[in-house]
């Protein structure tokens, strides 16, 4: 368990951000008692929740904000190095997964676990880390990272037997598998474990439960793979969230509000990328790229391209919920499969990851993974 822990390190972390200046000049600015304030209160509340498991999910969330921040703003100061260790940690001991997790964390899961790798001493910490980098650097292996999030939420339920949340997050974890691989055995799956009696049904959420609903409401043996199985775990689980419908709780969970210091408009007259693209630059140049595919320019563009996808991913590091996101990975995404490069092709690559992954319940995510 990781409750002992996050008492221990966290006070002393929260008393080093405090006394710590504002940098000028970075890309992003967050006051460290902004940060604080957030830390403290999620501390808090935890505490007062008993430490239960979307308490603890609050509390990695800030941590994940402060980690972004001084990665950003301040690499070179000792609490980077506090905060990479609590996220490797922290993270571990609620068995984060870049699938069921929505913080648009990824980037700095892996910079945090890269850097405990090299400079932990700790055996145990450098162990996590490695568990860690293996499921943030399979965003690009559908498979792999959908058997990853099921093993995780499946430890989390051990972890916290009977938890609301951590059951809510065991059944996500195989629909999106099922979304991410076109596999019918994670929808079988997901079928089967809502339709348990120990599944919360009354707190299906909105997103990504909606989608669950509609799946269990066409099953048919034989028709796009459903079995005989599906349909009776599909009718028993309708049955039980009719049972409860009127007074069905609709909970999204959202860990903690970014409005702080992530916005969900990155400004117009922020820049992104070693180029450094303002938003409507990377627009701009999308189409200029487009055009000249058109006429047949072909990897001539893929330097340009390959800029744009840059500036793009460098943006959702400071902006990960920014609501123009998903268009401009889509996007880019779209030019770059254009073009036939080696370059061309990595860069798609990554930015098809972090579409599909971090922000699978998009319109674009959903028509790309349709697509594939």
């Amino acid at each position: 368990m990781i409750q002992a822990w996050s008492r221990v390190v966290g006070a002393v972390l929260l008393c080093g951000l405090v006394a710590l200046p504002l940098k000028a000049g970075a890309t992003l600015e967050a006051d460290p008692a902004v940060l604080y304030a957030q830390m403290k209160d999620a501390y808090a509340k935890d505490a007062a929740a008993g430490w239960n498991f979307r308490a603890q999910e609050i509390y990695l969330a800030t941590i994940f904000n402060a980690g972004r921040a001084y990665s950003l703003q301040y690499p070179s100061d000792p609490n980077y190095g506090v905060l990479a260790t609590l996220t490797v940690q922290i993270g571990s001991g609620l068995h984060y997964n870049p699938l069921t997790n929505h913080d648009g964390a990824v980037w700095w899961v892996r910079e945090a676990a890269d850097w405990a790798m090299k400079h932990s001493e700790d055996f145990t910490t450098v162990s996590q880390a490695q568990a860690l980098l293996t499921r943030v650097n399979s965003e690009d292996d559908p498979e792999q990272l959908a058997r990853f999030a099921d093993e995780d939420a499946t430890a989390s339920i051990k972890a916290y037997p009977g938890d609301v949340d951590a059951l809510l997050i065991r059944v996500e974890a195989d629909w999106r598998g099922w979304l991410l691989t076109h596999d019918p055995a994670w929808r079988s799956l997901a079928f089967e474990r809502a339709a348990a009696p120990s599944f919360p049904v009354a707190h299906l959420p909105t997103n990504w439960g909606n989608e669950l609903v509609a799946s269990a409401q066409r099953a048919s043996p034989g028709n796009d793979g459903y079995t005989a199985a599906d349909l009776a775990n599909a009718q028993t689980f309708l049955a039980r969230l009719k049972a409860v419908d009127p007074i069905r709780v609709i909970a999204t969970v959202t860990a903690i509000p970014h409005d702080v210091y992530l916005t969900t408009l990155a400004p117009a007259d922020e820049y992104f990328g070693p180029r450094g693209m303002s938003i409507l630059e990377i627009e701009n140049r999308l189409k200029r790229i487009n055009y000249m595919l058109n006429y047949d320019y072909g990897n001539r563009e893929s330097d340009e391209a390959f800029g744009v996808a840059k500036a793009i991913v460098a943006m959702q590091e400071v902006y990960p919920h920014d609501r123009d996101l998903p268009m401009l990975l889509y996007s880019c995404y779209t030019t770059l499969q254009r073009m036939t490069d080696d370059q061309s092709r990595r860069a798609a690559g990554q930015l098809k990851a972090i579409l599909t992954v971090e922000y699978q319940d998009s319109p674009q995510a959903r028509e790309l993974l349709r697509s594939s």
